[in-house]
């Protein structure tokens, strides 16, 4: 029965993204048009990441910094700070997502269409063009998911910290975190240091998409 609601539903969803597709195309914007968007997409939504994680680690840092005050409102600032990030990286896997449904859709079309041609200099030139748009396709998506894999790590070690210090709102707690947060902030780096490098392979893509390559 699950299985047979799986099929189903799969199906409603392909249907769908089918008619949201040719929707666009009633209007003149092709799927190659829709990729290129939802790639610049992800880019913003990766350099959005990055700020809401280097503004976490910068919270981190001002707590295991603290001298005095309310550490209730600390404890609530980095709090909201890892909740804004793990929002940031919830967008990021989705518009990941929606970048792999168009560019699949894309190239199954394409693939498809070759056999239309009746040129056939014309369908090897097609040919190699669509092999080397899902050649860049795939170093584009390889990086955007290793940015992607690196994301959980961080947000459960930022998550570890906000419950630790959200049971133990005192000084020692400070003191128990401060050896967390050369660990946090190297995982911190190291994130943002790939999400650079799928923003490099996005602007890439983008170009080449555009015919500025």
């Amino acid at each position: 029965m699950k299985k047979i609601i799986a099929v189903t539903l799969l199906t409603l969803l392909v249907s769908c993204q089918s008619a949201y597709y040719a929707a666009w195309e009633k209007v003149g914007v092709e799927k190659r048009d829709i990729l290129v968007d939802r790639v610049e997409d992800a880019k913003e939504s990766q350099e959005d990441a990055q700020q809401e994680f280097n503004s976490a680690l910068e919270e981190f840092s001002q707590l295991i910094k603290f001298e005095g005050g309310e550490l209730q409102d600390v404890y609530e600032q980095l709090r909201d700070q890892f909740e804004a990030s793990e929002e940031s990286a919830a967008a990021v896997t989705q518009r990941i997502n929606k970048v792999e449904s168009v560019a699949e859709a894309l190239f199954d079309e394409w693939q498809e269409e070759l056999e239309k041609y009746t040129n056939q200099t014309l369908k090897r030139d097609s040919q190699r063009k669509l092999k080397d748009t899902q050649r860049r396709y795939k170093s584009l998506l390889l990086a955007m998911r290793k940015a992607e894999t690196k994301m959980e790590p961080v947000l459960s070690n930022l998550r570890d910290n906000v419950l630790y210090l959200k049971h133990n709102l005192n000084a020692s707690a400070i003191g128990a975190l401060q050896g967390e947060f050369s660990g946090v902030k190297q995982d911190i780096n190291q994130l943002v240091a790939e999400m650079n490098k799928a923003i490099i392979e996005s602007n890439k893509f983008i170009n080449s998409m555009k015919g500025e390559e």
